[in-house]
């Protein structure tokens, strides 16, 4: 498998090339934010290391850029620990987000779990559907009467494959974490703002984002089409 290190630390970057390489991994590196943006570009690596901290393009930007691609899993490599910082860099895409200084053990064992889920979607059964929807996680992608609607991540496709193959369900926030992340890795921040990420990306009035339900405390629900109208019926009937 092939990693990018975009890092602007020297120092750093040679560790992280060293400990990468011994894990068994090709690495590439890049010293700042656009030379990793054009390797990216002309590499197409498995998965990236990046730090936020870059000289000539700052690596949320190069996050954002990514992520709206489709594409390549990022883990963020920072210094920032604030929770705002966390947050958004789950929000804008990043699929791990790992604070300095840090376990190189560690952060192999959260690269290798990142590259499972991610590599794993080529194994995934063929489309499925509900309501007016296809989602085929193979290509992560999400139809809608034979239009596209949304072109997703592999952690939203696994999450929507979830909630779609429960569908009515209120699966535990938990059971989604382990599903999506394994239960060594999400935590339900992550879950929320993948949520969110997810609904950004389909929110149109007539989309699966007036399915996606949130029951606090507890998990979340695709709720379908009859059963929604059901329970707007049940709501008329008692006001």
């Amino acid at each position: 498998m092939k990693v990018l290190v975009i890092e602007d630390d020297l120092a750093l970057a040679d560790v992280l090339a060293f400990t990468l390489r011994r894990a068994g991994f090709e690495t590439l590196m890049a010293h700042d934010g656009l030379e990793g943006l054009e390797r990216w570009q002309a590499e197409s690596p498995d998965l990236i290391i990046l730090d936020l901290n870059l000289p000539k393009m700052d690596g949320m930007a190069i996050c954002r850029r990514i992520s709206a691609d489709g594409g390549t899993p990022i883990v963020i490599l920072s210094v920032r620990s604030d929770d705002d910082d966390v947050v958004m860099g789950l929000k804008l895409g990043a699929d791990d987000y790992v604070v300095k200084p840090f376990s190189p053990r560690q952060l192999v064992a959260r690269i290798e779990a990142v590259l499972r889920r991610a590599t794993g979607q080529t194994i995934t059964p063929g489309p499925i559907e509900a309501d007016d929807f296809t989602l085929d996680p193979l290509s992560h992608k999400l139809w809608r009467n034979s239009e596209l609607a949304a072109s997703l991540t592999p952690l939203e496709t696994r999450l929507l494959e979830m909630l779609i193959r429960n569908s009515g369900q209120v699966i535990p926030a938990d059971s989604l974490i382990d599903y999506v992340w394994g239960p060594a890795s999400g935590d339900r921040v992550m879950l929320k703002q993948l949520v969110y990420r997810l609904r950004r990306k389909i929110d149109t009035e007539s989309s699966i984002h007036s399915h996606l339900e949130t029951i606090t405390g507890v998990g979340y629900s695709f709720v379908p089409k009859a059963q929604k109208l059901e329970q707007e019926e049940s709501l008329f009937l008692v006001a």
